[in-house]
């Protein structure tokens, strides 16, 4: 249950089941638009069933995403395969007048060391796999700068020391998905810096770009059918009323030629 393990970090899917219950609550009339508004951004800002059950709680049927206690398979690309032991496919990089790139699918060994000198050097983390469950990045920038990315949901800690110079601690404090690795940043930079950022990849924004973009339609649908909707209650409140209106003038119209009935039948 959520309420057992309030603090584990929500996925993808557990976001987009409670955002499923919202829009079926708003075409129900459950929610106005300003309601399911608030909640859905509150929705996809969630990091944790914690913050998710309560979105849903005062709705029928709701549904609060369940946290499994059972061991599931490994997904492909998920934190726990991602960390796949060994000695890491680069140990190293050097930049001296000149630059070096580490990105795309290569493993990060446990401590990875780079120098620049009069250079600079890209260290990119968001496709790699990793070779124990903390990894070291030890940067030495002497007159050149080094960039260090990282993906979401990965802990960074920033133990740089500059001179002339300094390293970025802006994403640090920011706590790690259970199973994902920490990226321990250290080094000496002089006349540099080493700048560390956490940045999606082109896949991912891809993705969460398809997914506003549904989502969008989904919205404009939904409102599109609460609006005929709206309507055909209209037209069918009209029509009952222009029924009514019809009754009651038939019900005078026989009224009175009832009355002209009995006075003719007085006279006589």
């Amino acid at each position: 249950m959520t309420e057992d393990a309030p603090e584990l970090r929500a996925s993808d899917a557990d976001r987009e089941r409670v955002a499923e219950v919202l829009r079926d609550a708003m075409a129900e009339g459950r929610l106005d638009m300003e309601e399911f508004g608030e909640r859905l951004d509150a929705t996809y800002k969630a990091r944790t069933y914690g913050e998710l059950a309560p979105i849903t709680r005062d709705l029928p049927d709701h549904a609060a995403p369940k946290v499994s206690m059972t061991k599931a398979p490994v997904e492909s690309g998920s934190w726990p395969g991602r960390i796949v032991g060994g000695e890491g496919s680069s140990s190293g990089a050097v930049a001296v007048m000149s630059g070096f790139q580490r990105k795309g699918r290569w493993t990060v060994p446990r401590k990875f060391t780079c120098f620049a000198f009069w250079g600079g050097g890209e260290i990119d983390l968001r496709e790699a796999n990793f070779a124990a469950g903390e990894v070291e990045i030890n940067c030495i920038a002497i007159m050149g700068g080094m960039q260090v990315i990282v993906p979401p949901g990965v802990e960074v800690l920033v133990r740089g020391i500059g001179v002339m110079g300094g390293f970025d601690h802006s994403e640090e404090g920011e706590p790690g998905d259970p199973g994902a690795p920490r990226v321990v940043v250290t080094g000496f930079a002089f006349w540099g810096g080493v700048g560390v950022e956490r940045k999606l990849t082109r896949a991912e924004r891809q993705r969460l770009k398809a997914e506003r973009r549904q989502e969008k339609l989904e919205r404009k649908q939904s409102l599109r059918e609460i609006g005929e909707s709206y309507r055909d209650d209209v037209h069918d409140a009209h029509h009952r009323m222009l029924e009514g209106h019809h009754d009651l003038m038939r019900e005078r119209k026989r009224e009175r030629r009832e009355e002209r009935d009995r006075r003719r039948h007085g006279e006589h």
